[in-house]
């Protein structure tokens, strides 16, 4: 248990946008005062905290590397970790972007104790939680701090549900649930009266342990705010994080510590696939190799001796091709029903909730937590409608959709963090299912908690087909949102209306009309075009792209940028082989790439290495430095095929 009150002898470091004062702070010494007029960088992503290539380590390491990411290009190797500080300071939404815990991790062990920002990002706050790093949005603590006030621990729990306060009080999660399961502390019960409920509260209150004891689960109702454990149906995680939570997981629990049912748990080596094609000389001089294979080794060992099924790497002709799937390509395949609650080691779980099932990113810490409970920590979220109505305008897709969605002040200034995107009306569920799991992808980018949409006869028909599972216990596991349930906002988007949509380099709510940014900025010339990822690796987007590649090629065009596109899982190629798009795509020009997450997270084929190259890629998130050090302009499949053969940023009309 933490003390009562929390001193902090460090300096304060504002991130701030003037990067002479960032440097004087980092190498010359020079301590900042408070300022509320002083511009702090807002949007710092999980992959500026620590890029891909830093994600390698999962030990002490990482404090080396804490932030050297960052836009700008100031902050070095060491630098935090030397610089004396225990405070760090930012704008608006810290933490966006992806789920490891590796950041927050690089934080605590570079001395930092403390994290200020205006806007705490759901997953990373919670991570900072679980290994007991200090978060706060009160920035009048600042001049208490800096006259050597002994704060009180009750400052951080402010806010808080009662589980994250005891959590926060306990120092982390490891230490909360070795008082939890000695008894000396209780979750409170949840005592919520009936009422009517939206998607995932209904699925929260079938799924919460009424009583740890006996393992009874489903109580009467949950409401935004309650705080309860919930049993999970399926737990999942990459070799980016694996090798940590296992870690985790012997540090609390023993050398010898057993997953509590294995057939629910999955593990997938599909990030860093092909990783050797285009990792750097200064890297490989660095052992970035070798430390970047040794968690594929850690992990199968992990699942071996655990009994944990491992979606690995495909061979052909002896050679290596690339990865069964993409994680979330493939729980929607072969693994997760209608709703069911699935976590997985990635922010993007949240596609999952295109076949109804409510399913959200977590650390390694919960992971780890999981493996032996099979419970997750929930705070019942808030939930946004999103209403879609009439029908798409050809050259329109879903991936518009959400940029269109994304751009609304809502969204932009951090609102959105938190919440759940719930989709429905007549204009959602009159999108096949490819084109639903896009929605769902990038709620997270909304800074959302997740997204869902309630299951219907297209996704009973897709998995009863895909794995012969029976139509009727499938129908049966379906959950329907109650009538007068409460939302916190209501969208209400003909879908008409939506334009094709690109957001601009730095951020996925940076979306703007694809007429306007050509009327504005004219031909943004393209270097590289990248079609893949969970996002746009799928079938509906393989037929997107076969579709304007015809077009060009009818039309007389050549490819004029670097193009590539990248499969979502070896099914996901089968099919299109069997459309006859690989033989279409090759004969092209287009370089194909088997599935792994590859260039959206650097990792692979399609990343960019200069600062002036620009990218126009159907990913799901277009943070700085990302998918390489270019600039990447995020937009649909149709957008990024026409952008190739055309070679500048454009759509499939102006071929």
């Amino acid at each position: 248990m933490r003390d009562d009150t929390v001193k902090f002898d460090g300096r304060v470091l504002f991130l701030t946008e003037d990067q002479d004062l960032l440097k004087a702070q980092l190498y010359e010494g020079v301590d900042l005062p408070y300022d509320e007029n002083r511009k702090l960088v807002d949007n710092i992503s999980t992959d500026e905290l620590t890029p891909g290539w830093v994600c390698y380590y999962y030990d002490a390491t990482l404090a080396r590397y804490c932030l050297v990411g960052l836009r700008g290009g100031n902050i070095k190797q060491d630098a935090i970790k030397n610089g004396g500080f225990s405070v760090i300071v930012s704008g608006v939404s810290k933490g966006c972007g992806s789920s490891r815990e590796t950041a927050p991790y690089s934080e605590l062990e570079a001395g930092i104790r403390l994290v200020i920002a205006k806007n705490i990002e759901k997953i990373y706050g919670q991570n900072c939680q679980n290994i007991g790093l200090l978060t706060s949005t009160d920035f009048s603590l600042l001049p208490r701090i800096a006259a050597g006030e002994a704060i009180p621990i009750e400052e951080f729990t402010k806010g808080l549900d009662p589980i994250a306060a005891e959590i926060v009080r306990h120092g982390g999660l490891f230490a909360y649930n070795q008082a939890r399961l000695a008894g000396k502390t209780t979750p409170p019960a949840v005592t919520t009266a009936a009422r009517p409920m939206t998607l995932c509260e209904k699925i929260i209150a079938q799924r919460a342990i009424a009583d740890a004891k006996t393992g009874k689960l489903g109580i009467a109702a949950v409401k935004p705010g309650d705080a309860l454990f919930v049993r999970t149906d399926v737990r999942f995680s990459h070799e980016y994080v694996t090798p940590m939570a296992e870690a985790l997981f012997k540090l609390g629990l023993g050398q010898d510590a057993k997953v509590t049912d294995p057939k629910s748990v999955f593990a997938f080596r599909d990030h860093l696939t092909f990783l050797d094609r285009i990792m750097p000389e200064a890297h490989v001089k660095m052992g970035l190799r070798e430390q970047a294979a040794s968690l594929a080794t850690v992990q199968e060992a992990f699942t071996k001796k655990q009994g944990v099924k491992l979606y690995g790497e495909v061979q052909r002709d002896g050679h290596l091709v690339g990865s069964e799937g993409i994680c979330h390509n493939i729980v929607i395949e072969d693994i997760a029903e209608p709703g069911q609650l699935v976590i997985g080691t990635d922010s993007h779980t949240c596609m999952a909730g295109a076949i109804g099932c409510f399913a959200f990113g977590v650390g390694s810490t919960d992971m780890a937590n999981s493996w032996f409970t099979k419970d997750v920590r929930v705070k019942v979220p808030e939930s946004v409608r999103v209403n879609l109505t009439g029908a798409l305008q050809d050259g329109v897709c879903a991936k518009d959709v959400m940029l269109h969605l994304l751009s609304d002040e809502f969204f932009k200034t951090g609102a959105g963090i938190g919440k759940v995107l719930e989709f429905a009306g007549p204009g959602t569920m009159a999108l096949p299912l490819d084109e639903r799991a896009t929605l769902t992808n990038m709620a997270v980018e909304a800074g959302g908690f997740t997204g869902i949409i309630e299951a219907d006869e297209v996704v009973v028909d897709y998995i009863s087909k895909q794995r012969g599972t029976d139509a009727g216990k499938l129908r049966a596991q379906i959950v329907k949102a109650d009538p007068g349930a409460n939302y916190c906002k209501t969208f209400d988007i003909d879908l008409a209306a939506v334009e094709p949509t690109v957001a601009t380099p730095g951020d996925p709510r940076n979306g703007v009309p694809l007429a306007r940014l050509r009327k504005e900025k004219g031909e943004v010339k393209v270097n590289i075009a990248y079609g893949g990822s969970c996002t746009g690796g799928k079938k509906a987007d393989m037929d997107m792209y076969a579709a304007v590649v015809r077009r060009a090629l009818d039309k007389g065009h050549s490819l004029k940028a670097k193009t590539y596109i990248q499969f979502g899982s070896q099914r996901i190629r089968d099919y299109a082989e069997q459309m006859g798009y690989v033989g279409l795509f090759e004969g092209a020009g287009v370089e194909l790439i088997d599935p792994s997450c590859g260039a959206c997270i650097k990792a692979g084929p399609g990343v960019s290495f200069t600062p002036d190259e620009v990218t126009v890629s159907a990913i799901n998130r277009n943070f700085p430095g990302r998918s390489g050090p270019g600039q990447v302009y995020l937009a649909s499949p149709l957008v990024v095929v026409a952008s190739a053969f055309l070679g500048y940023v454009g759509g499939p009309d102006e071929l």
